[in-house]
């Protein structure tokens, strides 16, 4: 999977919010697809304190491979900087990854990874949400 995915959680503030990161990103992003692939999704939980957690999930002919990411995100105005510093619960040597942030709402948030110029889309959702089973998306 990829990590670029990973931003459907780590979102960049558009310049215009004046509330803090933590009240419009904490919470849990769901979103689907990747750069030639749609039948990736990702859950993303933003914590208030910076950290964040990804569960990427790939379906291949009905069964599913995941994949975790790890670290911290700091915005600046509409840019957000991802630190990867765990993958699958792994210590790795931090990768930085780099978004902007199209628009977004309560519900809804759509960005840029710079990486590759691939527009993400995803969908906040409730404390209980899980990744859907493959038989249900592939």
């Amino acid at each position: 999977m990829k990590a670029p995915a990973l931003f459907a959680l780590l979102l960049a503030a558009t310049p215009v919010l004046a509330a803090s990161p933590s009240a419009w990103m904490v919470g849990r992003w769901f979103g689907t697809g990747q750069p030639n692939d749609k039948s990736e999704m990702w859950l993303a939980q933003a914590y208030a304190d910076g950290r964040f957690h990804v569960a990427f999930r790939a379906c291949r002919q009905g069964k599913a491979f995941d994949k975790t990411n790890d670290g911290v995100w700091k915005l600046d105005g509409a840019t957000e900087t991802i630190s990867i510093d765990a993958v699958d619960g792994d210590k790795v040597m931090p990768r930085q990854d780099v978004y902007t942030m199209l628009s977004h709402t309560n519900d809804k948030q759509v960005y840029r990874y710079e990486g590759t110029g691939f527009v993400y889309t995803s969908h906040k959702v409730d404390a209980n949400f899980v990744l859907p089973p493959c038989d249900l998306t592939s």
